[in-house]
């Protein structure tokens, strides 16, 4: 926790620790580099010292585990969101909200392994909070109602941005195409449209326009425009 708020905590006098040759930033930022480039699995006190050019027992003076500088790196994600203007539209703002979690995970995919329950608060996701916040401040939700359509819009971002996530790795491993060339005798053998008329039906006009088995970034302009909907229904937008 004194790692994270590094910046606004007074240091404590007559400490001193061994001269330090590149920044705690400098670590995050390097860990941040490793998983966007490599994956979270990747993420190590070792591969991260090898990158700076150190010694994996002198990063010790900097984070103390590989947990703790994950923490670091994920509040330093957080702190990368823009303001969201004020002079917007109450429901652009709450677009502004949804879209910027999922942007951070399509940037970060490495975010969906870490555990989401309970981060530890940083300056970066306690500063977020409260750019999210202030978006929906006075436009007559509760503070209750306000803690709950943030949870919401992020959660269904989160969820959203993890099936685009899969679907890029996917599409790395093999093409829609060729993945209906080798499957679909099978599929057609198992499932014939006769037992499954809805379905069938359904699929293929979904496949037909998509061309793939989902389209994720179609389905979160559907979906969050149903819970815009679903929440503007709560307030009167000025």
């Amino acid at each position: 926790m004194s790692l994270l708020w590094r910046e606004v905590l007074p240091a404590r006098p007559g400490v001193r620790g061994p001269k330090q040759t590149v920044s705690v930033d400098t670590v995050v930022r390097t860990g941040v580099a490793v998983a966007d480039r490599d994956g979270y699995e990747k993420v190590s006190i070792r591969t991260v010292a090898a990158e700076l050019g150190l010694r994996p027992m002198s990063l010790y003076t900097y984070v103390p585990s590989k947990e703790a500088l994950i923490v670091l790196m994920v509040d330093a994600v957080a702190a990368e969101d823009a303001p969201i203007s004020p002079e917007l539209p109450v429901r652009e703002r709450m677009s502004a909200i949804a879209g910027q979690v999922r942007t951070e995970i399509l940037r970060h995919p490495w975010l969906l392994e870490v555990p989401p329950w309970r981060h530890v608060l940083g300056p970066g996701r306690q500063r977020r909070y409260e750019r999210q916040l202030a978006a929906i401040d006075g436009i007559g939700l509760s503070d209750i109602d306000m803690d709950r359509v943030i949870a919401v819009l992020s959660e269904f971002a989160t969820g959203n941005a993890r099936m685009a996530v899969a679907a890029a790795r996917s599409a790395h491993e093999m093409t829609d195409a060729q993945w209906w060339e080798v499957h679909g005798p099978l599929l057609q053998q198992v499932m014939p449209a006769e037992q499954f008329p809805i379905s069938s039906r359904v699929g293929s006009a979904a496949g037909e326009l998509h061309q793939a088995p989902g389209d994720p970034h179609g389905e979160f302009d559907f979906g969050l425009n149903r819970l815009l909907d679903g929440i503007e229904s709560m307030i009167e937008v000025p």
